[in-house]
């Protein structure tokens, strides 16, 4: 945001003039006693006799957003962290000395007052103050129209001021915080112990997906940005802490979108002696308490769109989903040059070298996945693109997992972990054949992991639920640039 004409030169000059009357323009030593919204709140239903009669005094401090002056006197807006309130300033209440301060002021600088409780003309509930106080001049003006396309950059780059004029921004964030709050105490109620584990990591395993690398001089080695905490958290799950969960951030060097940002936030937690339906009911559970927690109801509206969060919710296997949107016929879940075939007549540009499964979840992404607005459980995914997960006892083929799809895209994937320390061995080798084939984002092998899995990991379901796009359907925000507060940006 640029200034106009020379209003910064002008502030510039009040500072300075403020400055010479002997006023401090950045003390320290302001301490509110209220909030706007604790005022409002208690005593905006009494009626002006009420206010009146009661003499009681009351000091915020706050920035002003906006100011209406009438000479010897003005009405300032007052914005704190809880919301706004009027105050009226006037030379006979606050004295000359404050008031030649005040008659410096400007939309944006933060002031302190205090005083008592009116009703104005038109029924403002509003604060009269006897003492006033400058607590930062500010340099710059507030901008006068902060949203829109044309800004919408501005906004990303400058959130402090998007944050500061646009309520609707700062409510995302306040619910933001309350979302992860909830998270946090729903599972800490269902005896899952909170844990930390490595932002940096030898092996960038857990996911397949892109890491950030990066360079410890003192060791001397390479490091990676965690992509996942999967396998430490697994760790853990040996070592006898049967419930753990984390939520922190995770990293992937990979494209930017409206649902995608390098660094993102995820919820992981595992469960010992659980299978992937019992997450199912643990998810249904966790998201429609949380939508009735935050929203005050389990329907909602994303994108003008109804999305009903009530349990129970869809589920549906990868084949059927395919089956049920398209036409390709049984037996590209046995062929695989059937499966390529059909791939290539979606317009698919599918590598000759792809493996069987990995076919199949391009066909089911193509044809299915968008089509899925209301909350479904998608099941029984190919082996070969779930290298952590547990075969399913009927089909080898296929694993024991799920994702779940809200508005047409994922918010959760989970599955019932795969325990047995040998045939993890064997998918990690076959990983590393896919990436030597050319698939950077193929697992690497974790010796230690296998180790730990060779000590003996209970039976264990884990999952993971990408905690900005879970708030982005519960704000109803587009852009998961709307719910993160500084999102990664081009210089």
């Amino acid at each position: 945001m640029e200034d106009k004409g020379s209003e910064y030169q002008q502030r510039l000059e009040k500072l300075e003039t403020i400055r010479q009357s002997g006023a401090e323009a950045y003390p320290n030593d302001f301490k509110p006693s209220s909030t706007c919204a604790f005022i409002t709140e208690s005593f905006g239903t009494l009626a002006k006799e009420e206010l009146e009669a009661d003499d009681k005094t009351f000091s915020i401090a706050g920035r002003v957003m906006a100011l209406r002056d009438f000479g010897k006197a003005s009405f300032i807006q007052i914005q704190d962290r809880s919301g706004r309130l009027q105050a009226y300033i006037k030379k006979d209440f606050i004295g000359e000395e404050a008031f030649n301060t005040f008659r410096l002021i400007d939309v944006g600088d933060i002031v302190g007052l205090e005083g008592r409780l009116f009703r104005t003309r038109t029924n403002e509930l509003t604060i009269e103050a006897k003492a006033f106080r400058l607590l930062a001049k500010g340099l710059h003006p507030l901008p006068e129209k902060w949203h829109g396309l044309k800004d919408v950059e501005a906004r990303y780059r400058q959130r402090y001021l998007d944050i500061m004029v646009n309520p609707e921004v700062r409510e995302v964030f306040v619910k933001r915080t309350a979302i992860v709050r909830y998270i946090r105490d729903f599972l800490t109620e269902k005896d899952f112990l909170e844990v930390e584990t490595p932002m940096l990591q030898q092996i960038a395993g857990g996911a397949a997906a892109k890491p950030f690398k990066t360079f410890h001089n003192a060791l001397g080695m390479e490091l990676f940005m965690r992509i996942a905490p999967e396998l430490y958290l697994k760790r853990l799950v040996v070592a006898g802490f049967d419930r753990v969960f984390e939520i922190n951030r995770n990293f992937r060097n990979e494209g930017m979108s409206t649902q995608h940002n390098p660094e993102f936030t995820m919820l992981e937690f595992y469960q010992a002696y659980a299978t992937f339906e019992d997450l199912m009911d643990l998810t249904e559970e966790l998201i429609s308490s949380l939508a009735l927690k935050v929203c005050g109801k389990t329907k909602i509206t994303y994108q003008d769109t109804e999305i009903d969060l009530t349990p129970p919710w869809k589920r549906i296997s990868v084949k059927d989903a395919i089956l049920a949107y398209s036409d390709p016929g049984e037996e590209i879940f046995t062929d695989r040059a059937k499966a390529l075939e059909f791939s290539k007549s979606l317009g698919l540009k599918t590598p000759e070298g792809l493996s069987h499964g990995k076919i199949i979840i391009e066909i089911f992404e193509r044809v299915a996945e968008h089509r899925f607005i209301q909350p479904t459980f998608v099941t029984h995914y190919p082996l070969d693109v779930s290298p952590l997960s547990r075969k399913n006892s009927a089909d080898p083929t296929l694993v024991d997992r799920f994702e779940l799809l809200v508005a047409g895209r994922e918010i959760a994937n989970a599955f019932s972990e795969l325990n047995d320390p040998i045939d993890q061995k064997e998918r990690f080798i076959a990983q590393i054949g896919e990436k030597n084939a050319g698939d950077d984002e193929a697992h690497e092998m974790d010796e230690d992991y296998v180790k730990a899995l060779e000590y003996g990991m209970p039976p264990t379901a884990g999952e993971g639920i990408g905690i900005d796009r879970l708030i982005m359907l519960l704000t109803d925000s587009a852009s998961i640039r709307d719910v993160i507060i500084f999102p990664q940006l081009k210089k």
